[in-house]
């Protein structure tokens, strides 16, 4: 049992691995993965790029300064110099993870990511509730983008959040090594939280009206 939850893990983090170097060449081409036709992206990388653009800048004077030192030991000078070419390359996945994986929202439901890590699908029909609302992760938790307590999750960006939307029923949330979580609370940051929450509630009225028309019940958010 245990040694299938290892390969089960392994598994999932060669997943993520794929996601992150594919999101490189999206980027490069200037594509998005998951924006359809009648979908909005809803972007959140904005906030982090300064962060991730200047640990990338000392990686590079990093490996600058390893490969002027150990020019002279071919062996070590090789290793050091494939780790740091990796470094740079993960450094550059995450930011275009970000760039390339945008929250969606769309006709059938508003999906929630943190690049590569984590893909959250909420349907319109279960939102009871969306509302700008600014806050910032407890001081002993800020260093983690995303965290669970209580049914909320909390996918922060820069150490906030300031999209909140509440739930008539949980959804599901599955985490890079296979946890699954449960939510009936998700807060989010985008680069445009007003606008985020704006075009949320207008794929909530527009499904409302076509519910409308066939006679259904609806949910009004408040």
């Amino acid at each position: 049992m245990d040694e299938g939850r290892g390969g089960g893990a392994g598994r999932r983090l060669l997943a993520y691995e794929k996601r992150w170097m594919a999101s490189l060449g999206l980027w490069v081409t200037r594509r998005r993965d998951g924006v359809g036709a009648g979908e909005r992206a809803l972007g959140y990388a904005r906030a982090q790029a300064p962060m991730w653009y200047g640990l990338l800048f000392v990686c590079v004077v990093e490996t600058v300064g390893a490969t002027m030192l150990l020019a002279k030991i071919p062996v070590a000078h090789w290793v050091m110099l494939v780790l740091d070419v990796y470094t740079l390359a993960l450094v550059l996945g995450l930011q275009a993870a970000a760039v390339t994986r945008p929250h969606v929202v769309g006709p059938g439901g508003l999906r929630v990511r943190n690049g590569a890590l984590l893909d959250v699908w909420i349907p319109l029909e279960r939102i009871a509730s969306v509302r700008y609302d600014l806050r910032f992760p407890k001081t002993e938790t800020a260093g983690r983008q995303t965290q669970e307590q209580d049914g909320v999750l909390e996918l922060a960006v820069a150490a906030q959040t300031c999209v909140t939307v509440e739930l008539t029923e949980p959804v599901t949330a599955v985490k890079l090594l296979g946890q699954r979580v449960q939510a009936r609370t998700v807060r989010f940051y985008a680069d445009e939280g007003r606008a985020a929450v704006a075009a949320v509630r207008e794929a909530i009225a527009h499904r409302e009206e076509g519910a409308g028309a066939d006679g259904r019940s609806v949910i009004t958010p408040v």
